[in-house]
């Protein structure tokens, strides 16, 4: 199988190899491996200098055979539209792997907004909506933070929907302010789902975690929430964090509260004056002899050419993507036990599909009510997960399709679409 496909060609050959197991027929294969809709939008903002610059946007509805389709939107100045794409099939899996009534899609905006005010964010944030929001809503799409969106710009994307309809509807997004209808966990909610992932991995495989050495690829929220949670639910020590310009590692463990505030500082982890810390680069970083890695950055991340040098015990995705299918047989072979992204990384979707939940009826529910209804949903997951690689004898990626694709194709076939 290449290595060096584009994100959609490796979301289409992991279809392809769970379809195989599975035995799924080829009318419903093919039905699953296309996106359903897709949006492509060229749309102006007025910027800080007078001038007026034309942004490129994307929307992909992959699949709403289970519900509204649900992702997120990302603003990057590389995104594509075969991102995208991959994006919204991993979401239509992800959806049903925890077995919450919704679809999978994705969306994005080429730009770069390190480089962009207040103001024109805003702008920029309203305008995706003005052209694509008859398209979107809380029974047909709803989109979330991803990267380099949050909150505040999803208060502008739902005010500025709200306009259009007429009234206000807080349930188009999730991932909002909790003033304005957002819900409580969600912060931390993708970071969380997977540590409850990791802990039960652990458990299957003997591990104790309050003796454990994790490192972490990627300081951004799940990062830096993953270093957050595995001090408090595990008490296991982060041996080993990066960035974008690189990675540092001390044996002795690195203290979240003194990292993170140098990260929020700095940008960047790697000038961290902490005692007996080294500088490392990101690839040093994923051949560490630790017991967990986590994969909190972009995609393609661990390849075929890397792979091999993957000396932890448990890989827990919490990236999107982060593992290509070549990577992925050298991993297996390895024994390496790999937490799939589209189930690790779900706690986020979830809490989002819980804010969905609680917009449509008027009531919210406190900080443990959202923990305890994640916990139940993720040990579920991965528990389903686990029996289905045990049964067929297959690794965890291609088993969470397994669960997930016969979830879609069963919904598909009762609606007679095949």
């Amino acid at each position: 199988m290449p290595d060096r496909m584009n994100p959609f060609e490796i979301a289409q050959a992991q279809l392809a190899q769970a379809a195989e197991a599975m035995g799924l027929d080829e009318t419903t294969h093919e039905l699953l491996r296309w996106p359903m809709r897709e949006f492509h939008v060229h749309f102006p903002v007025k910027m800080d200098d007078g001038t007026t610059r034309i942004f490129e946007g994307f929307r992909v509805q992959y699949n709403d055979a289970r519900g509204p389709t649900k992702g997120g939107l990302r603003f990057h100045p590389q995104e594509t539209f075969d991102t995208v794409r991959a994006l919204a099939a991993w979401m239509t899996w992800k959806c049903a792997v925890v077995d919450i009534p919704l679809g999978g899609g994705k969306g994005g905006v080429v730009c770069n907004p390190k480089e962009m005010s207040l103001g024109e964010l805003e702008r920029l944030s309203r305008a995706y909506i003005r052209a694509l929001g008859h398209y979107i809503g809380p029974h047909t799409d709803v989109p979330a933070p991803d990267v380099y969106t949050n909150p505040q710009i999803m208060a502008w994307m739902m005010d500025e929907y709200s306009h259009m309809i007429g009234h206000n509807v807080p349930g188009v997004i999730t991932g909002k302010p909790i003033p304005l209808g957002g819900s409580e966990g969600r912060g931390d909610a993708t970071a969380r789902g997977g540590m409850y992932c990791i802990r039960e991995a652990a458990k299957a495989l003997g591990i104790d975690l309050s003796q454990a050495a994790i490192a972490i690829q990627g300081y951004g929220n799940a990062g830096q929430f993953a270093h957050k949670l595995s001090c408090e639910l595990f008490g296991a020590r982060i041996v080993a964090v990066s960035d974008s310009q690189g990675g540092i590692y001390c044996a002795d463990g690195l203290d979240f509260e003194s990292l993170s505030a140098h990260k929020l500082h700095e940008g960047t982890v790697i000038s961290y004056p902490g005692a007996n810390c080294t500088q490392i680069r990101n690839a040093d970083l994923l051949a560490l002899d630790v017991d967990i890695l986590i994969p909190a950055a972009l995609e393609g991340a661990i390849r075929a050419d890397n792979a091999g040098e993957v000396h932890a015990r448990i890989l827990a995705e919490l990236a999107n993507g982060p593992t290509t299918p070549e990577a992925d047989e050298i991993l297996h072979r390895n024994e390496v036990f790999v937490i799939p992204d589209f189930l690790c990384n779900a706690g986020g979707v979830t809490v989002s599909y819980f804010e969905q939940v609680q917009n449509a009826y008027g009531y919210y529910w406190d900080l443990d009510m959202v923990y305890q209804r994640l916990n139940q949903k993720m040990t579920a997951a991965f528990q389903a997960v686990h029996r289905t690689a045990q049964h067929y004898g297959i690794d965890n990626r291609i088993a969470a399709y397994v669960v997930a694709v016969a979830r879609v194709a069963e919904a598909c076939k009762l609606r007679g679409w095949v």
